[in-house]
């Protein structure tokens, strides 16, 4: 019998197509100027990845998506790391539908999800609170409104509306033009994507009728999310390593390419071997999340830390490769670097998402 674990040929022509797009309107010379605020470079890569479908990838059919699962989304994830995609989609198409289908009654499902998939509206989520809470951002829910303060908001860039928790894991809805809410910019390393800071003050909400009952709807959200960031570093990953293995039969010192020389192929060696099994770790996280309850939430934390270290570690090989010319914005590798260390902090850093694992284990 043979039994084969891998990628469907949709999923993989969906990832060839998302690829091509990015290669064709995302170059880094695109990316560069978003970093430096061309705000409209970064809608249009937007409209474009929509109109690809990535918005409706897990709106069920009935309310106007594709239907698809978190392995598929997760698929998708890893082409728009590999691509360093300046664009919502973890937070918006991801958390927010998986976090409205577990906690939405069927008026919310009817009305978020059908508007996600048309395109209508478009989620930042903030949930910082109630993975890791800080001090002067607690979120309190009184007489239907909302203070307090998000931060490291997702998918703030031109967000119609926000997804934000509180410490117990209760989970409100607000437009974000609603009266008294305040959106200030955060400033990371990682200029592909935006991050805010959200001050609620007396901001009329909507709380999703199941996440008041149970921590579910927002559990599940939190792993798909981790899942999707770790299929984004393994992206991001293996276009460094790509980048440096092509720099290392063109690079020369010494009469000879640098990838003639034993260190440098040492190192390639390495870094692809390191990532490899990423790839099905982290599939299978997907698929547990689909399939496999009972593991879902172990794997999810299990793929997030393991990926976190394993791209931390190729983005600084992968760097030392290039030499000097590796931390210049010239060649733009600095892009992908930033982009795994800050995927390596966002929903939990590796010692939370541990920490979390062996609490699963019953090891602490």
């Amino acid at each position: 019998i043979k039994m084969y674990f891998g990628l469907s040929d949709d999923q993989e022509f969906f990832q060839e197509n998302i690829k091509k797009f990015l290669d064709d309107n995302a170059s880094v010379d695109v990316i560069r100027k978003i970093a430096t605020d061309h705000p409209e470079l970064q809608k249009d890569i937007q409209k474009g990845l929509v109109s690809l479908g990535i918005n409706n990838l897990l709106v069920p059919e009935k309310y106007g998506g594709l239907g698809l699962d978190i392995l598929f989304a997760t698929a998708v994830s890893q082409a728009l790391g590999s691509g360093i995609a300046p664009t919502a989609f973890i937070g918006s198409y991801v958390m927010a539908p998986i976090t409205i289908l577990n906690g939405g009654s069927e008026e919310q499902k009817k009305l978020y999800l059908s508007d996600i998939a048309s395109g209508k509206i478009n989620f930042a989520v903030g949930f910082s609170e109630f993975i890791g809470a800080r001090e002067d951002c607690e979120i309190v829910y009184e007489n239907g409104k909302l203070n307090g303060r998000s931060i490291f908001v997702l998918d703030s860039f031109d967000a119609s509306h926000i997804m934000v928790a509180d410490k117990v894991g209760k989970i409100y809805i607000a437009s974000m033009n609603s009266e008294g809410l305040t959106k200030n910019t955060l400033t990371t390393v990682d200029k592909t994507r935006s991050f805010s800071e959200v001050i609620f003050k007396e901001v009329e909400v909507e709380l999703l009728e199941k996440s008041k009952d149970t921590h579910d709807p927002i559990q599940k959200s939190i792993d798909a999310g981790r899942v999707a960031l770790a299929a984004d570093t393994v992206g991001a990953a293996q276009e460094m390593i790509n980048k440096a293995v092509e720099y290392s039969k063109e690079r020369k010192q010494f009469g000879r390419v640098i990838g003639s020389f034993q260190a440098v192929k040492h190192m390639c060696a390495e870094m692809t071997a390191d990532l490899e099994p990423c790839y099905a770790m982290v599939w299978h996280a997907a698929h547990c999340i689909d399939e496999d309850e009972k593991d879902s939430r172990f794997m999810s934390c299990h793929s997030k830390a393991h990926t976190s270290e394993i791209g931390k570690a190729i983005a600084k090989k992968a760097t030392e490769v290039y030499g000097g010319m590796g931390f210049t914005d010239l060649l733009g590798l600095h892009y992908w670097f930033k982009r795994i260390g800050v995927n390596r902090q966002l929903l939990g850093a590796p010692e939370i998402v541990r920490e979390e694992a062996a609490k699963i284990q019953e090891l602490i």
